[in-house]
């Protein structure tokens, strides 16, 4: 039997539909039609939405509704999502495409406002500028994605979740790890799909060229595009299926305010939407928020330079040869990177050997999937070793004679034998500008716990804090074991 809410959302989707209809018809006589929608439309909708926040006020999910309470609200018929949200004017603002979110029973529309409000708690639209110039945006909202949905329950049928994304990219992701793990293996295994697109272009045929573009999709398909494809020359658009590339494009939109002001904006509407105990896993991400210092961790920071040095193709027997795929004899390619990385070890300074070795071992953990030759130098003031590293075993016993500190020798090395990636570990204390400076690979300095910060006026990298070691007790204690299954401790730390 249907309820009143039931009816009102029936009611409601008839009169969304209907505006969508005026507007293709509008649309068909003039290119620049807007979308109109009436300000009774709007009152009932906003309306159902205030009956949504009730049910979530009613549960153990009240944070969620208090929350909601202190955003602003908004109809776009162009978002590819139920829901999405961005900061304008001061205000985090929540929007809603009526034909998308009225297909919902009430529990996945409380879902997908939960799912936004943790975008915010997460500091996704944050952190998520951190990786748009080097990856794709598919592999970002699918991270972040998965992240926040983890945590839901009841969520709509066509939601990325950790094991939709394993089962359509044949991946082995790992649950409740950070946003920054996910998108990093999303956008390795991109780059393969995208590798074997490179592979098929080039042994099409004159006439597959012909029914193909120039981004290899099919012409045919491009031709009959519905009018969920975005037009450089339209004005709007509507958007009525979900569509996870295309899902975050309003954070664009926001205006445009420094991070530490939105973070500490982010803090206060958290203060108020407190009113009584929440549930853990929210209890442990405000706790990251409010301790984040809004930097990448350096070995995250590593991983993604990983991606950017010279790459060629190699050879594999677990993927058939895509231009003969009947001849198993063949091998076929996948893409891979070959990098000649240098890890510069500073002996004069305040680095202990177990954050060296700790390091080290983030550091071969992070290279081991790519085609690589490292080798680590011992320098304080003139480089006194030089070695290759293939395992953790091959780390040697650092000397006990250390002197001043200078930089400039290592980049003389690093010049004359061509390399790729340079990684630096001292204290910081050093000369303030370097006689030699560094060609045509990419430098990151890693400062050590104990160090404050780097020496020279001029880095040519990037500069990043190396964590302090924290020597734990290994005994296990009946207070250690969880009683309440996984929380966000298990995955979002931003200050790793």
């Amino acid at each position: 039997m249907e309820t009143f809410f039931d009816n009102q959302v029936n009611a409601l989707y008839e009169k969304a539909d209907s505006i969508t209809s005026n507007f293709f018809k509008a649309k068909r006589k003039d290119g620049n039609a807007k979308v109109y929608i009436p300000p009774r439309f709007k009152e009932e909708f906003f309306s159902l939405v205030d009956k949504v926040n009730l049910s979530l006020m009613e549960d153990n999910d009240n944070f969620y509704g208090y929350f909601l309470l202190q955003m602003s609200r908004d109809i776009r018929f162009d978002i590819s999502s139920p829901t999405a949200v961005n900061f304008k004017g001061a205000k985090y603002v929540i929007y809603f495409n009526p034909i998308i979110f009225l297909t919902l029973n009430i529990k996945q529309m409380e879902s997908t406002i939960k799912h936004e409000i943790l975008h915010i708690l997460s500091l996704h639209l944050i952190r998520a500028k951190e990786f748009r110039d080097s990856h794709s945006t598919l592999a970002i909202n699918l991270a972040m994605n998965i992240v926040v949905n983890t945590y839901l329950d009841h969520l709509p049928p066509y939601s990325v979740t950790l094991e939709w994304v394993n089962s359509n990219y044949s991946l082995k992701l790992l649950p409740f790890k950070p946003f920054e793990y996910y998108v990093e293996e999303i956008q390795a295994t991109l780059d393969l799909l995208e590798a074997d697109e490179d592979i098929d272009d080039e042994s099409d045929t004159d006439d597959s060229h012909e029914n193909t573009d120039n981004s290899g999709h099919s012409k045919d398909k491009s031709k009959d595009a519905s009018h969920n494809a975005t037009d450089p020359d339209q004005d709007e658009i509507i958007e009525t299926e979900y569509n996870p590339e295309k899902a975050h494009d309003v954070w664009a939109d926001s205006s445009n305010i420094d991070e530490k002001t939105l973070q500490r904006f982010t803090e206060k509407l958290i203060d108020n939407a407190q009113k009584g105990s929440i549930p853990k896993y929210i209890e442990s991400l405000i706790s990251s928020l409010k301790n984040n210092k809004g930097q990448l961790p350096w070995n995250l920071y590593l991983k993604r330079l990983m991606g950017t040095v010279e790459s060629n193709k190699k050879k594999t027997i677990t993927r058939r040869n895509r231009r003969q795929p009947n001849r198993l004899d063949l091998r076929g390619q996948l893409r891979s990177h070959k990098a000649k990385i240098v890890i510069a070890l500073d002996i004069s300074g305040s680095i202990s050997d177990d954050e060296f070795n700790q390091a080290i071992k983030e550091v071969l953990y992070i290279v081991k999937n790519y085609n690589h030759e490292l080798t680590i130098i011992e320098c304080d003031s003139e480089i006194r070793r030089v070695y290759s590293v293939k395992s953790v075993k091959d780390i040697k016993e650092r000397p006990s004679n250390r002197g001043g500190t200078s930089f400039t020798p290592v980049f003389e090395y690093a010049n004359h034998n061509k390399i790729n990636l340079l990684v630096y570990f001292t204290d910081g204390k050093g000369e303030e500008k370097l006689l030699t400076i560094p060609r045509g690979y990419k430098t990151l300095w890693i400062i050590s716990g104990k160090g404050d910060k780097l020496s020279l006026k001029e880095a040519y990298g990037a500069v990043k804090k190396l964590k302090t070691i924290e020597i734990k007790d290994d005994s296990l204690t009946m207070s250690d074991v969880k009683r309440d299954g996984f929380s966000m401790q298990d995955q979002e730390r931003l200050n790793i």
